[in-house]
């Protein structure tokens, strides 16, 4: 099988790997149909985070399920499956509570199993981790881009929006305009918000953060955009989601955030450590932290019924097609800004 391998920063090649087959009783194998460059991809690929040269990439699988092994329950070769992207049992401590990435049994998908963004995965625990689409919306192209971003990005989206607490007639301010920050501005939408303030740095994401429910937009940098955000809301949001996780988007979410109120972050730190935050600030105001990796599995079902209802349509996010070929194109696009994020169809 052919499969996406990182080979150092800015170099992304595809080559012939082994395929991976069913290992134990619990295996799923899943022929990729689609997949996903992931913006926390960018992070290795500009040699910002550490990964090993030579690894498969890519943690966003959707697929027909090929083989399982004699203990897998819930699906069958033949079903059209998405998975979150990390894998999860489903069973243990964690799981049980949701929090299905600190699951004690996890694992991820750049190893053997066969990496994201290829021709075939390997699940672990498949009926844990596997998300099963209902025959009837099986083969259908629009719904099945819709269901791709439930594998990361919309679910992460709507984990920054749980954590800040976002409810009906709310107002909350979203920093950031990629990816997972537009998908949070759908997220707050559904869970009822009145006012949506999108913050970013590109017109034309933000057009579609408008699209997607945002009542208002603010591409201003800096002080200007803190400035800004704390007039347009009178005073700053009880509710801020910060979906970026560098240490300036950090900082703007803590001080659009009124006193009282509950930032939820879900973009991978980055630069935060070494910059380190104003805790004195977020304790003189009271202001909750909240949020983290999100555990996207616990949201599947839920997500995918309001996209199956027609109600839920995160599709737009993918400005830029690839095949597998285009994989390395896809990062490119996604590094120099010309794609918010980019479809693979292996």
């Amino acid at each position: 099988m052919r499969a996406a391998i990182y080979r150092g920063p800015g170099e992304i090649t595809v080559e012939e790997v082994p395929k991976p087959e069913v290992e134990s009783p619990t295996d799923a194998v899943v022929r990729i149909t689609h997949t996903a460059v992931c913006g926390s991809d960018l992070w290795f690929y500009r040699g910002q985070s550490d990964r090993e040269e030579g690894s498969r990439v890519g943690h966003e699988p959707m697929g027909i399920v090929e083989a399982v092994g004699e203990d897998v329950r819930s699906v069958e070769p033949g079903d059209r499956v998405f998975a979150p992207f990390v894998v999860s049992c489903g069973h243990c401590e964690f799981c049980r509570k949701g929090l299905h990435t600190s699951c004690v049994n996890g694992d991820s998908w750049g190893g053997d199993n066969g990496g994201g963004q290829g021709e075939y995965v390997r699940v672990p625990t498949a009926d844990g981790t596997l998300v099963r689409v209902p025959d009837r919306h099986a083969d259908d192209e629009d719904t099945l881009e819709a269901l791709l971003p439930l594998t990361d990005v919309m679910g992460t989206g709507h984990h920054a929006a749980v954590s800040a607490g976002v409810g009906e007639g709310d107002t909350c301010i979203v920093v950031g305009d990629g990816a997972v920050g537009l998908c949070g501005v759908l997220a707050a939408r559904r869970l009822g918000a009145e006012r949506i303030v999108a913050m970013g740095h590109h017109e034309d994401r933000l057009e579609l953060a408008r699209e997607f429910g945002a009542t208002e937009t603010i591409s201003a940098r800096g002080e200007e955009a803190i400035e800004r955000a704390i007039e347009t809301t009178y005073g700053g949001a009880t509710h801020v989601m910060e979906c970026v996780g560098a240490a300036s988007a950090m900082e703007t979410a803590i001080e659009v955030c009124r006193p009282g109120g509950t930032v939820g972050y879900v973009g991978v730190p980055h630069g935060v450590n070494e910059d380190g935050l104003d805790l004195f600030g977020m304790f003189g105001d009271n202001i909750t932290l909240s949020g983290g990796v999100a555990p996207v599995r616990a949201y599947a079902e839920d997500l995918m019924a309001d996209v199956l209802q027609g109600t839920l349509d995160p599709s737009p996010i993918f400005t830029k097609t690839v095949d597998l070929d285009g994989v390395p194109e896809g990062y490119r696009a996604m590094d120099e800004r010309d794609a918010i994020k980019v479809l693979v169809k292996p």
